[in-house]
């Protein structure tokens, strides 16, 4: 348990206390830079509430940071500079401006007087304009100019699109600079590799036949010197492909889960464990982006550098790697096509194998309680063996080539032996110039030796790319051209409107025709057989899917109008499958809320009855859970999940099957202190027990995705009796 967490503030929040107060806990502080960023939003004409804002970041419960607010902003497609400005330059700024101040808080110059001065927005300050000796000595840090669009918002390929540009050619652009070192490295290694060619020409050639001591000595002086560089600009090389890859892998990773994240419900295909391997392609990019493979691949082409050299020097010699290099590269690009078919096979087979293995840990009590290990494991060698074969002939292919390019290298240092002694006999060339034009072929065959290598690798990185840019093109709940409707507030009415939806490739769980209105502050319940519609009722309330006809209105205004975030914000739900996030049961209860205090955090514990298992314990609050809330039971669970719910003090309250884990003193206390806690939350049950009705005054019931009854408890019950709730069930869409 936390120190803050005490008995203090627990009583008010309890069922025979003050009624369960919804909305902002009057004593909150509002964090200074949030309110700049609101405030910096709607001056730009981009109006975004707190919720839908804090959702654009991967941030911490804590107050905001200058990154996080430049990553929100860029996130929007807006560009910010860091500048040092002074007072003029202040006043001839035609963009907006994000600053910290001194003290705390922050400050937004929204542009320039035309008689002087600047006029500002601050928190607690009034509106007007200010010299800059007024303001100038507030700030503390640069200032954060905000200007024009990053990216274009409209076309398709928007959706692709990430904090800089496409989700992954962007990140790469970003470090161009590094990939130009790189490059520039690159060359001045292999100009360098001409060192040892050209020393053993001078050698063999001038020093030995002169006995010439002190030519060689400072020849050896210089190639040291060369090698020592060579040495340094290697290193220096690895460090910026290191470097490069590391900057665009941490981008392209969190657009990826961002991606993840947003994607639409609807989008998802496949199971859970293949949409997991997908992401897990990524490995490969990562590889090819910080490996020895990029380093190849940028020495390729000064191969052909190499022979020119050979011409200068050896003249006719030339010809000998000229006639193996196409034999090679022949040999690389005739498997290529096998090679790709095989790498495409190799990743389906990757992702069958790893949708097991998730599929298994994530029943892996069923499987041992029902003696289904058998079958898993047999899924598991198919995989396996299939992918095995596949690698076998993979590696085949690819030693094929390597052999080739191995004995191509052997055969152009014999041949290149070979004819220059028939250009020594007839004078045309020295001794020194044979070793010289032996050593830059093998440098010239080298890189070519990888090809096949290179070839496998790069088509896995292309399996991987095609992979992820499917992910990354699915349609998101933040649209490229999506413009949201700004809601701090809402009063918790509800109004499904001949509404009707259909689950992907299912013909059970949806909706057809459904139109029902809930007043702020009503408790109602919703009724219904197993796969009637019940759920699917809460999940379009949340936004989670779209209907296909009919709207679903909160506030007389259609949910797609608000921002996901803002929406779901406003709506405290317990779903079916209880989630738990790894943790202590303090932060899960906390997730329901931004920044809720000890206070809050308690109230909501006390009232879904979490107190009740954690006072006695020695960790308190501050147990760790591991991964779904293990080593809870599963009464526990929906307890911190009503808790969660509770916390963030929801203007609606959907409970789905919230006690169907509980044992029945529990669920009798749960009502209990949920029925006399609420003030003007509106209260939506779906439920299969009688007992949770107690919360309610009105009951609709839903058979076959249609409202068949819809009134006073009493007068429902009493007409819906085949269908009355009973203890136990759960509806599966």
């Amino acid at each position: 348990m936390s120190p803050g967490v005490g008995m203090a503030g627990a009583a008010d929040l309890r069922g025979d206390g003050p009624p369960f107060a919804r909305g902002p806990d009057p004593g909150t502080v509002r964090d200074g830079l949030e309110e700049a960023l609101v405030f910096l939003l709607e001056h730009l004409g981009q109006p975004m509430s707190r919720a839908a804002l804090r959702a654009r970041v991967a941030r911490a419960p804590g107050p905001w940071t200058v990154e996080q607010a430049v990553e929100a902003l860029e996130s929007l497609g807006l560009r910010c500079e860091p500048r040092a400005l002074t007072g003029a330059e202040a006043e001839a700024l035609h963009q907006p401006a994000l600053a910290l101040r001194r003290g705390g808080g922050a400050l937004v110059i929204t542009g320039a007087q035309a008689d002087g001065g600047v006029r500002l927005w601050a928190q607690g300050v009034p509106d007007g304009a200010f010299a800059p000796s007024d303001w100038a000595q507030q700030l503390e840090g640069p200032v954060l100019v905000v200007s024009a669009a990053l990216r274009p918002s409209a076309g398709p390929a928007a959706a692709q699109r990430g904090r800089y540009g496409h989700w992954f050619w962007g990140p790469l652009g970003a470090a161009r600079g590094l990939y130009a070192q790189v490059a520039l490295a690159a060359l001045l290694t292999n100009v360098f590799a001409l060192a040892a060619s050209v020393f053993s020409m001078i050698v063999y050639d001038r020093v030995m036949p002169n006995n010439a001591t002190e030519t060689l000595m400072a020849l050896l002086a210089g190639v040291g010197l060369v090698l020592v560089g060579d040495f340094a600009i290697r290193t220096l090389r690895g460090y910026f492909i290191d470097v490069a890859g590391a900057r665009a892998d941490m981008v392209i990773a969190d657009t990826l889960f961002e991606q993840l994240l947003e994607m639409e419900m609807v989008a998802r295909r496949g199971s859970t464990g293949a949409t997991a391997a997908v992401m897990k392609e990524f490995e490969s990019l990562r590889e090819f982006l910080t490996s020895a493979t990029l380093a190849t691949l940028i020495d390729l082409p000064f191969a052909l550098g190499f022979l020119v050299v050979i011409a200068l020097v050896g003249g006719p010699l030339v010809w000998v790697p000229l006639l193996a290099i196409p034999v090679v590269v022949l040999v690389s690009a005739a498997i290529q096509p096998q090679l790709r078919r095989l790498v495409q096979s190799a990743y389906e087979d990757g992702q069958s194998k790893h949708a097991v293995v998730v599929e298994t840990l994530g029943g892996i009590e069923t499987i041992k309680s029902l003696g289904a290990g058998s079958l898993m494991r047999r899924r598991w060698q198919d995989a396996i063996a299939h992918q095995s074969a596949v690698g076998l002939r993979t590696r085949m292919l690819s030693q094929l080539a390597g052999n080739t390019a191995n004995t191509a290298s052997q055969a152009v240092w014999i041949g290149t032996v070979a004819a220059g002694f028939f250009l020594i006999r007839d004078g045309s060339i020295g001794s020194g110039a044979i070793v010289a034009c032996s050593m830059l072929a093998g440098r010239a065959i080298a890189p070519l030796a990888q090809l096949a290598q290179l070839g496998t690798r790069l088509n896995q990185a292309l399996s991987s790319y095609k992979a992820l840019n499917g992910l990354m093109s699915q349609p998101r709940e933040h649209g490229p051209m999506a413009a949201y409707v700004r809601r701090d507030r809402v009063e918790g009415g509800i109004e499904f409107r001949d509404v009707s939806f259909s689950y992907p490739g299912q013909q059970q769980g949806g909706l057809d025709g459904v139109s029902f209105t809930i007043r702020p502050g009503e408790r109602v319940a919703l009724l219904g057989r197993v796969g009637s519609g019940k759920t699917t009722v809460a999940r379009l309330l949340l936004g989670l899917y779209r209907p296909e006809r009919g709207a679903v209105l909160v506030d007389g205004m259609d949910v797609r109008q608000f921002d996901p975030a803002d929406l779901r914000s406003h709506v405290g739900a317990v779903l079916q499958d209880t989630w738990l996030a790894s943790g202590t049961i303090k932060q899960n209860i906390a997730l329901g809320a931004s920044a809720p205090t000890d206070a809050q955090i308690l109230g909501a514990a006390e009232l879904a009855g979490v107190h009740d298992f954690v006072a006695a314990h020695p960790e308190g609050y501050g147990r760790v859970l591991r991964e779904r809330g293990e080593g809870l039971s599963g009464g526990q669970r929906q307890a911190i999940a009503v808790a969660r719910a509770l916390v963030g003090r929801p203007a609606i309250l959907l409970l789905d099957e919230p006690t169907s884990a509980m044992d029945t003193t529990s669920e009798r206390r749960l009502i209990e202190r949920l029925r006399g806690a609420f003030d003007a939350s509106t209260v939506l049950v779906i439920t299969h027990r009688a007992t949770l009705l107690d919360l309610v005054d009105r009951v609709i019931v839903l058979d076959n995705g249609r409202v068949v009854a819809d009134g006073p408890k009493s007068d429902v019950l009493r007409a819906q009796a085949p269908v009355r709730p009973s203890t136990q069930g759960s509806e599966q869409p």
